[in-house]
C-alpha cells in the first residue's frame, strides 16, 4: 500500500509539472491584452450609456416646452431631471460590489455568451496555479466589471421603455396630437432604438476574439484537467448539470427531465384518442396557424418590417451610427493609366484612399496619387510625373453600383522640393462624376471598377481625355 501511494503520488507530481510546463506556452501578453480590451469596452460602453442617458433627458425636456406652447393649460405631472436624477442614483446603488478572489462570486452575463464563459472558466482555471494569481486579477475584475455593465444596460433598457410608454399615454390625451411633439416623440424613440443597437455592438465585440485568446485557449483545451474544470464551474454548468460534473451519471443528471420518446408516446395517445380523423385535424389546425403567422409577417413588414420599431413605420435605422470610428473607415487603392502623346508620356496614376461611411449607402472620403511616367513601347522608361490630392462621395444606388464623384488636383511634373508645389496655378483641376461597380474578392476586400467624366478636361494643358477608367480595391 506504501508503495502504491508514492507511485500514485509522484505520477501525481509529474502530471502537474508538465501541466504547468504547458502554461509557461501561454503567449506572454495574453493576460495584459485581456485586460486591456475588456477594460476599454466597458469604459466605451459607460460613456456611451451616460451620453444616450443624458440625451434621453435633454429629448424630454424639449418634449415637455413644446408641449407647453401647444396648449397653455398644459402641467408637467413631473420634474425630468428629477426622474433622471432618481434612476442614476439607483443604478449606482443597486450596482455591482467590488469583485475579488475572496470576496464576491462569479459575475455572469444576464444573457448567456459561450466565448465568454469560456475566458471567465479559463482565467478562474489559471488562478490556482502558483506566479499567476496576481497576474489574474486584473483581467478577472475587468471582465466582471464589464458584464456587470451589460447587465446594467438591461435595467436601463427597460427604464428606457418605460419612459418611452409614459410619454406615448400622454401624447394619446390630445385628440390630434400636433406635428412638433409627434416630431419630438419620434426622435426620442430614435434615440432609444440607437441605444439598444449600441448595446448589442459591444455584445457583438465580446464574440469576436483576437488570435492571442484563440491561442490560449486553444492550448488550455488540450489539458484534461482544464475540460473537466469547464465541465464543473462554467456558467453552462451551473445552469445544467451536465454528465460527469461531481462524478454524476448521465440518467442522474437528467433524472426527471422528459425524453423525446415520452413525449412522441404522449402526442401519439391523444392523437389516438381524438378518432380516425384527429391527424387531418391536426394537420388542418396547422396549416391554419402557418397562414396566421403569415399575415403577422405581412403587417409586420407594412409597418416598418426590420426597422426594429413598429411605431416608426418610416425609420430606417443607420447601422453605422452604433460603429466605433475604426469600423466606419473604409481604404481604398486604385490605378489608372493613360496613353502617351507629344507632350506626355504614357502614365500610371496610382492613388491611395481613406473613406468614412456617414451611413449605409454613402461613404465621404480623401486622398491622394502617385503619377509615374513609364515611356513608350519601345522604349520603356520609369519617371516622377507628379502627385495629386483627392476628395470623393460614394452613394449607393443599387446592391453594387454606386454613383460616384469627386473633386481633385493635380501636380503634373516632376518636382525637387516642396516650395514647388506651393504655386496653386500650377495644379490642374479635375471635377468628375460617374459610376462605381463592386464585387467580391474575399470576406474583407472588394474589387472595384469606376467610370467617370471629367467635365474641366477641356481647361487642361495639355488638354486630356474627358473620359477616365479606373481599378482598384476597397478594404
Amino acid at each position: 500500500m506504501i508503495l502504491l501511494f508514492l507511485a500514485s503520488e509522484s505520477c501525481i507530481a509529474q502530471h502537474i509539472d508538465s501541466l504547468e510546463g504547458k502554461l509557461e506556452n501561454l503567449p506572454a501578453n495574453f493576460l495584459s491584452k485581456i485586460q486591456k480590451k475588456y477594460a476599454s469596452i466597458e469604459k466605451n460602453l459607460s460613456k456611451k450609456t451616460t451620453k444616450y442617458l443624458a440625451k434621453m433627458q435633454r429629448q424630454e425636456k424639449k418634449l415637455q416646452r413644446k408641449a407647453a406652447k401647444a396648449d397653455s393649460g398644459f402641467i408637467p405631472h413631473e420634474n425630468i431631471d428629477s426622474v433622471y436624477s432618481a434612476f442614476t442614483s439607483r443604478l449606482s446603488s443597486g450596482g455591482r460590489t467590488a469583485i475579488g478572489r475572496d470576496q464576491s462570486p462569479v459575475v455572469h452575463l444576464n444573457q448567456y455568451n459561450a466565448y465568454i464563459d469560456t475566458l471567465s472558466t479559463s482565467l478562474k482555471f489559471l488562478q490556482k496555479y502558483k506566479g499567476l494569481e496576481d497576474k489574474i486579477k486584473g483581467p478577472t475584475d475587468a471582465l466582471d466589471q464589464l458584464k456587470s455593465k451589460l447587465n446594467e444596460t438591461e435595467k436601463i433598457k427597460e427604464f428606457i421603455a418605460q419612459r418611452k410608454q409614459q410619454l406615448k399615454d400622454e401624447l394619446l390625451k390630445y385628440t390630434h396630437i400636433p406635428p412638433s411633439l409627434k416630431n419630438q416623440y419620434a426622435d426620442i424613440q430614435k434615440t432609444a432604438y440607437y441605444y439598444s443597437a449600441q448595446v448589442k455592438e459591444y455584445r457583438d465585440m465580446l464574440t469576436d476574439p483576437k488570435k492571442i485568446e484563440e491561442k490560449a485557449l486553444g492550448l488550455l483545451n488540450q489539458m484534461p484537467f482544464f475540460q473537466k474544470f469547464m465541465k464543473e464551474n462554467s456558467q453552462l454548468a451551473s445552469l445544467f448539470r451536465l454528465p460527469g460534473n461531481s462524478g454524476s451519471s448521465t440518467a442522474q443528471s437528467f433524472a426527471g427531465l422528459q425524453t423525446r420518446a415520452s413525449v412522441q408516446g404522449m402526442i401519439q395517445q391523444r392523437i389516438a384518442a381524438g378518432g380516425p380523423n384527429a391527424m387531418a385535424q391536426i394537420q388542418q389546425n396547422l396549416s391554419a396557424a402557418h397562414a396566421e403567422i403569415n399575415k403577422l409577417k405581412d403587417k409586420i413588414n407594412q409597418l416598418g418590417g426590420g426597422s426594429g420599431d413598429l411605431e416608426m413605420p418610416g425609420f430606417k435605422p443607420n447601422s453605422q451610427k452604433t460603429k466605433p470610428l475604426w469600423k466606419r473607415l473604409e481604404y481604398s487603392a486604385n490605378v489608372q493609366f493613360a496613353k502617351s502623346s507629344n507632350l506626355l508620356p504614357s502614365t500610371a496614376n496610382i492613388g491611395l484612399g481613406i473613406g468614412y461611411k456617414l451611413d449605409d449607402k454613402r461613404i465621404i472620403g480623401v486622398g491622394a496619387d502617385y503619377s509615374m511616367g513609364m515611356g513608350t513601347i519601345q522604349h520603356i522608361s520609369f519617371t516622377s510625373q507628379g502627385i495629386g490630392l483627392r476628395s470623393y462621395l460614394d452613394w449607393k444606388i443599387k446592391k453594387q453600383i454606386y454613383i460616384t464623384g469627386g473633386y481633385e488636383m493635380n501636380y503634373n511634373s516632376a518636382f525637387k522640393n516642396i516650395e514647388q508645389l506651393k504655386d496653386y496655378n500650377a495644379w490642374q483641376r479635375s471635377a468628375l462624376i460617374g459610376l462605381c461597380k463592386t464585387y467580391k474578392i474575399s470576406k474583407k476586400v472588394k474589387g472595384n471598377m469606376q467610370l467617370l467624366y471629367d467635365f474641366l478636361a477641356n481647361r487642361h494643358v495639355p488638354v486630356t481625355s474627358p473620359i477616365l477608367f479606373r481599378i482598384g480595391y476597397r478594404f
